[in-house]
């Protein structure tokens, strides 16, 4: 076999590429984790998932995970969770149409699009108990509960809530989130927007019970009442519990 004939060596072009590791800009590469983290999470239950799953999902090393959160998966967790409670929190955005309860409805209808996203991992934050459960991620979770309230008292057009009314409202929170665990836990059996209606209901009924020995719930939804539609059966309801504390 002559020289012409004999195999050259193999360029650089010619070489199979590596398809592992992508090069990406610092913060770029961290929302990335991060971003991968969540799907994660949103689906399996914290303690279940690992550096190396993380990893192999985002196409990156182990030791690449370790140098963006040197902390390693409790620092990854946290920064997820407060990346889904951001998300969460800007969810609690109220529209500027419609009546009271059509805006708080379509509020719940943007909450729970985010519960269903983040199946699991919505239920194990909430339920608590879990292995990466840290004061910091407690934290996270009244900084959500702070901003519903907030919201929701800026729907009522209150600036400073008395006790009575603070008491409603967190009480109904804590509802929603209730009805959401049990929502999941029953493979979403009722549809959502059943779910969604029963819960304003809900709120309605709690603050006509509060709106009879509180004078500023009372004041709240007497204004309130003026921008609902006046044969809506649980405005009917409302009226009928304002009327009888008169």
């Amino acid at each position: 076999m002559d020289a012409s004939s004999a195999p050259s060596p193999a360029t650089p072009e010619a070489r199979p590429r590596r398809t592992g590791y992508r090069r990406l800009p610092i913060q770029q590469r961290r929302e990335q984790l991060i971003a991968v983290a969540l799907e994660l999470f949103a689906t399996r239950a914290p303690e279940e998932v690992g550096l190396d799953d993380v990893a192999e999902a985002a196409g990156a090393s182990r030791p690449l995970v370790y140098r963006y959160f040197a902390g390693g998966k409790q620092q990854l967790y946290e920064a997820a969770l407060r990346t889904a409670a951001e998300e969460l929190t800007s969810r609690f955005t109220v529209p500027l149409t419609g009546t009271p309860t059509a805006q708080l409805a379509a509020v719940l209808d943007s909450y729970f699009a985010f519960v269903a996203e983040h199946d699991a991992g919505y239920s194990a934050l909430l339920r608590g108990g879990s292995v990466v459960e840290t004061a910091g991620t407690s934290a996270i979770v009244d900084e959500v509960r702070r901003a519903a309230l907030k919201r929701t008292l800026r729907h009522l057009g209150v600036r400073e809530a008395g006790s009575r009314l603070t008491l409603l409202v967190r009480s109904w929170i804590a509802v929603v989130e209730g009805a959401s665990l049990t929502w999941l836990d029953e493979g979403r059996a009722v549809p959502v927007a059943e779910l969604r209606d029963w819960l304003v209901d809900q709120f309605v009924a709690m603050a006509a019970a509060t709106a009879v020995g509180d004078r500023q719930t009372a004041d709240v939804l007497a204004g309130l009442l003026a921008l609902e539609s006046p044969d809506a059966p649980r405005i009917t309801r409302l009226r009928a519990a304002l009327e009888g504390r008169a």
